[in-house]
């Protein structure tokens, strides 16, 4: 299946309030596919284009498209996708890396420039998506594309956080933005770290800048929400940082405790408790010695998302944890069983995505991405 993707954005003050839309057609530019917009927070028209390209290219994968046609009125990004143009601001590399491996995901794509006047209805969603954040209520005019019935999508987004077609979820959801730590000592020698709390080393910090940047570049977060560890509150404060956000710690985002064997190796732990050390990798409710079970850390964890989403509602969260306490969120969001947290991986430093509704729908967009790194 071929599609057509016209995507823009826009700042007003560049650097400002901004906003992207992004609209997805037929191949014969007939009928909607899908629309996204959304609010980013502050940050320049380039960010914002990035953003609709993304969001553009995300809503094409998801409609199963082989080819992509694109269409901008943003010469930088139609070069810098078409390889002409290098990328050198350090906001925009991490940006146009996550759409040039979204592009990598279709037989072939294809970027042109248009003039603005012929990207209106990406621009009217860009437009809408800033009014809204800025408590402007407006309403397309009558003969705008978007009110011809031949132009409305089978099942429109409203926005960016609107309900993926396959869920059935109604509304808009609490996105949670899953961030793990990064690099600790603990970590480089693959042993067990719970509630120790080790600092980040040199390249931990190098991670958490890496990712404080992707996504202050992609802004539209409302909150930074911890674990209280060290590692986990340096990397969440270099992104709140970015963000330009405050951080709040929760306490029941923290990492399992992993009692005695904590520091250990694997092979170590086995060693010590092998019978115990057995039974723990195969059924959540069996604790380590002096330690916390699975089921016990996806009772707080449950409790700390519950709390998120009734404090923040239909807002992005940037939620910065552990290992078990984010593999448990995406569990939830999936409505999985156990096993899967002992098939999840998730690298230092790595962003998954969550969202919930209110209707008590559910969706996971990512899991384990560490393009920015």
């Amino acid at each position: 299946m071929k599609v057509l993707v016209e995507a823009d954005g826009g700042s007003r003050g560049n650097p400002g309030p901004a906003g992207y839309g992004a609209v997805v057609l037929d191949a014969d530019h007939d009928a909607v596919l899908a629309e996204r917009k959304e609010a980013i927070g502050r940050a320049t028209n380039n960010v914002a284009e990035y953003r609709g390209l993304i969001a553009g290219l995300e809503a094409a994968t998801e409609l199963g498209a082989a080819e992509v046609a694109v269409s901008m009125d943003s010469k930088l990004i139609v070069e810098q996708m078409s390889g002409r143009w290098k990328v050198k601001h350090p906001d925009l590399i991490p940006l146009q890396r996550r759409a040039a491996e979204l592009a990598a995901g279709f037989e072939r794509v294809s970027y042109a420039w248009i003039p603005r006047e012929r990207n209106s209805h990406a621009d009217r969603l860009a437009n809408e998506a800033m009014d809204a954040a800025a408590g402007i209520v407006s309403e397309a005019p009558a003969d705008t594309p978007a009110a011809e019935p031949a132009k409305q999508p089978v099942q429109a987004e409203q926005a960016a956080l609107s309900a993926p077609g396959w869920t059935g979820a109604t509304g808009a959801p609490t996105r949670l933005l899953l961030l793990r730590h990064g690099q600790t000592e603990l970590s480089i020698a693959r042993r067990y770290s719970g509630r120790g709390n080790p600092a980040l080393t040199e390249e931990g910090r190098r991670q958490a800048d890496a990712a404080a940047r992707y996504l202050g570049a992609r802004g539209g977060v409302a909150a930074v929400v911890t674990s209280p560890l060290e590692r986990a509150y340096e990397t969440a404060t270099a992104a709140a940082k970015a963000l330009g956000v405050d951080v709040r710690v929760d306490d029941d985002l923290i990492e399992t405790d992993f009692g005695d064997w904590e520091g250990l190796t694997f092979a170590e732990a086995a060693q010590r408790d092998p019978e115990l050390h057995r039974r723990w990798l195969q059924d959540t409710s069996v604790e380590p010695p002096g330690g916390e079970s699975f089921d016990a850390v996806a009772h707080r964890v449950r409790r700390a998302r519950t709390r998120i989403i009734s404090e923040y509602g239909e807002a992005t969260v940037l939620v910065v944890s552990h290992v078990t306490p984010i593999k448990t969120i995406l569990r939830l969001a999936l409505d999985a069983g156990e096993g899967i947290l002992y098939r999840l991986h998730l690298d230092l430093a790595s962003l998954s995505i969550a969202e919930f509704y209110a209707d008590g729908g559910s969706s996971v967009r990512l899991v384990n991405q560490t393009a920015y790194l």
